[in-house]
């Protein structure tokens, strides 16, 4: 048999030392952390899903099979009692050698209880308790992931419909400018080379609507599938934009790792495949049942009824059994170990996620104020740009330009500003969906 790998707690990984530092102040976040963005509709649509979520109903029904698994090995503790009403019916004969009717009857009650002398029904009881904390868990990570998963799309379908809203923005542009290159071709004051080059832009801006007109459509197919609807519009709430940044606490002890469900799931998954370990190894030992019945023999040809009981005891205990039990302790041993590395890998995929979030959160938050100024000076550019152009002193190919700058930079972001609260919900995801002050003193004492 191979040595046990080891299956520490979370909290001894060692966690990324910028955990402990101070990345801002504010309002606690509360339980249902998706209220801390600020937007009514956003709450109320992960209300819908966690009532209604397919997945989220079949991992309920998960619990409750585990549920009646375990009560299934609690009963195997307890005696077995039995009853049986047997009837006969026959001929006598008397000592004058007269036969009659007779009909008897013997009913009986039988009584069987394992003693579980090494605990092999008692191991096996703990492991169906243990699977059912597991499939808990296993619930909790469900929710959490819905919660996720629909305050994530809700972030990108507002931030596709600020792309739609900067596409059409442009295109307004776009045609004004069409139909002053239009007109100066016109009138022969410029060569229809800008011309072409105007409506080729104008061409190129139209075809973004339709796309993002698409995305939209297909976002919110994929909203309404996590709120366990059929396909349609989705309620809107604030723009993107307007989306409140809620506030990182002063440090985050790894301690609070310890409250994320999928961990809590591994940890007891663990739990189950030790006592699993535990019950095939005391099946290789011997085992002692009693049995015993009561009963009496009631009958027309007897006088009086007439009383029967047995007692007894059975030792079983393997011989030969072809390896069966031997086998059989081995996989439970490989499954042991396997949920333990299992535990393992989960707390360091915890710490892997919770930094690549907070690194997703203060990295987008200043890609975003990096853009916002670019923005600024991109139109500031392009105002210059539509001056001189219209003054004549510049040809349209230094608008041309300007306009182009000023839309990939808008377009970027918004995708910047998406991909900052998307960080935000992937932390509380990481963290096992949120925290307050009390969460982090508790876990700092």
């Amino acid at each position: 048999m191979g040595p046990r790998p080891d299956a520490p707690a979370a909290s001894a990984v060692v966690p990324p030392p910028a955990w402990r530092t101070a990345l801002g102040e504010g309002s606690p976040i509360r339980a249902d952390w998706w209220s801390a963005f600020g937007d009514p509709v956003l709450t109320s649509l992960v209300s819908r899903a966690l009532g209604s979520n397919v997945d989220l109903a079949a991992a309920v029904a998960r619990i409750d099979e585990a549920r009646a698994a375990a009560r299934l090995a609690r009963a195997q503790q307890t005696p077995t009692l039995g009853g049986a009403v047997p009837g006969t019916t026959g001929q006598t004969v008397s000592p004058f050698g007269t036969p009659s009717d007779a009909f008897g009857a013997q009913p009986a009650l039988t009584a069987s209880y394992d003693l579980d002398l090494f605990g092999r029904l008692r191991a096996a009881s703990r492991a169906a308790q243990a699977q059912a904390l597991a499939s808990e868990g296993a619930r909790d990570t469900v929710r959490l992931a819905i919660a996720s998963g629909v305050a994530s799309n809700y972030i990108t379908l507002r931030a596709l419909d600020q792309r739609l809203a900067v596409a059409q923005q442009t295109l307004a542009a776009r045609a004004e400018a069409l139909r002053i290159a239009r007109r100066r071709a016109e009138t022969g004051y410029t060569s229809n080379l800008e011309l072409h080059q105007a409506e080729a832009e104008y061409r190129a801006t139209q075809q973004l609507v339709p796309a993002a007109e698409l995305a939209i459509s297909r976002q919110e197919n994929a909203l309404s599938l996590l709120l366990g609807a059929s396909p349609g519009p989705i309620p809107r709430g604030l723009p993107l934009d307007r989306l409140l940044s809620p506030a990182i606490p002063d440090g985050l002890p790894a301690d609070l790792l310890r409250r994320r469900p999928d961990l809590f799931q591994a940890e007891q998954t663990l739990v189950a495949a030790d006592r699993t370990l535990d019950s095939a190894r005391a099946a290789m030992l011997p085992n002692l049942a009693l049995t015993g019945s009561a009963g009496v023999v009631l009958s027309t040809a007897l006088a009086n009824p007439i009383g029967v009981f047995s007692i007894g005891a059975s030792v079983l205990s393997p011989i030969f059994d072809g390896g069966r039990l031997r086998a059989q302790n081995d996989v439970a041993v490989a499954r042991r170990d396997q949920a333990a590395y299992a535990y393992r890998r989960t707390a360091l995929v915890a710490f892997q996620e919770v930094d690549n979030a907070l690194a997703g959160v203060q990295r987008s938050g200043e890609q975003a104020v990096a853009l916002e100024r670019q923005v600024d000076a991109l139109a500031a550019a392009l105002r210059n740009a539509s001056n001189r152009y219209r003054a004549g002193y510049t040809s349209y190919i230094e608008q041309l330009d300007a306009q182009r700058g000023l839309l990939t930079a808008e377009l970027a972001l918004v995708q910047a500003r998406a991909d900052r609260i998307t960080a935000y919900v992937a932390l509380y995801q990481a963290m096992g969906g949120g925290w307050s002050p009390a969460d982090v003193t508790a876990t700092q004492r």
